[in-house]
């Protein structure tokens, strides 16, 4: 029999990271009302600006990429944490003030743009990265594997899950005991009573969007050495990200949370009876969740239904 513990440990594992991404996808649209496709394409930006940051990237071969290289590896490793994440939430601002000419016009519009901005993420990774797959060094504290139980578990995964946990806490904090935090809820409930209140609604959006593709990094930086890092990473990782919103319920914080969860419990328990079947399962339970609840788990009515 199939000893499950390793298996759920890895799907909560999963459910964590996945749940960081679809926070940052939950906040934009919950409060701009628009379903960006590039939020994939803003993982992998993230996640490829740390491989930079850790490897010395274009300085390699030179002084400095020297000397960047002798720096301790937990150093560059924590710099990666800060600087793919920023990078990413910049991209995405960019994004935002390329989106401002779909306001008003049909969701559709946002759907197109977003779509194409994904594609040509893609190819600037693809040229600027090549097209290979890679991965993050990781500083030894942090690597190898460790004996519990008599079951060998990635020590990389528990620094993952618990760094994934901390994250989680800190957006929900940042949302729930700060003034701006207030006003973003407002935004994603009534977007114009917040205009109506004095608020700033393109400042609003244009920082909002930055904040969700920075933690869309952030997610990037801490799953690639599980996930592997491809030019097309951020198409694979959309997909889940999307359907997570979805089950959780759209605009819903603790529903990303708890879906997301669920589909890294549903596809590390399914993998380990039917790997075939591990990416099938978070559709099963998008119809099945669906079936009962047309809101998703937490849902509330949203863009989505209109």
């Amino acid at each position: 029999m199939i000893d499950l513990l390793p298996h759920i440990i890895n799907g909560l594992t999963l459910g964590l990271l996945f749940a960081l991404i679809a926070l940052g996808f939950t906040l934009i649209v919950g409060v701009m009302e628009v379903i960006n496709l590039a939020h994939g394409s803003l993982f992998a930006i993230g996640a490829y600006f740390a491989l930079t940051v850790i490897g010395g990237g274009w300085f390699a071969g030179t002084p400095f990429g020297a000397w960047w290289l002798s720096l301790p590896l937990g150093l560059r490793y924590v710099l990666a944490l800060a600087i793919g994440p920023a990078l990413a939430g910049l991209a995405g601002m960019l994004l935002e003030l390329c989106l401002r000419a779909t306001y008003g016009k049909p969701p559709l519009y946002g759907l197109l743009l977003t779509f194409g901005a994904a594609l040509v993420i893609e190819e600037l990774i693809r040229l600027v990265w090549g097209t290979g797959e890679q991965n993050l060094a990781l500083p030894q504290a942090i690597n190898g594997a460790f004996l519990l139980n008599d079951m060998i578990f990635s020590t990389y995964r528990f620094f993952a899950a618990g760094f994934s946990i901390a994250a989680i806490l800190a957006v929900w904090l940042f949302l729930e005991r700060t003034s701006a935090g207030a006003v973003i809820k407002a935004g994603a409930h009534d977007s114009e009573m917040v205009r109506a209140l004095g608020y700033d609604l393109a400042r609003l959006r244009l920082l909002v969007f930055g904040f969700g593709a920075a933690l869309a990094g952030l997610a990037g930086v801490v799953m690639v050495p599980i996930w592997g890092l491809r030019p097309h990473v951020g198409v694979d990782i959309v997909i889940p990200a999307f359907l997570i919103i979805v089950i959780g319920g759209v605009g819903s914080f603790w529903g990303a949370v708890i879906a997301a969860l669920l589909v890294g419990l549903a596809m590390g328990i399914t993998g380990a009876y039917a790997a075939a079947w591990a990416t099938m399962s978070m559709y099963l339970l998008l119809i099945a969740v669906l079936g009962f609840r047309s809101r998703g788990l937490l849902g509330r009515k949203s863009a989505l239904e209109n």
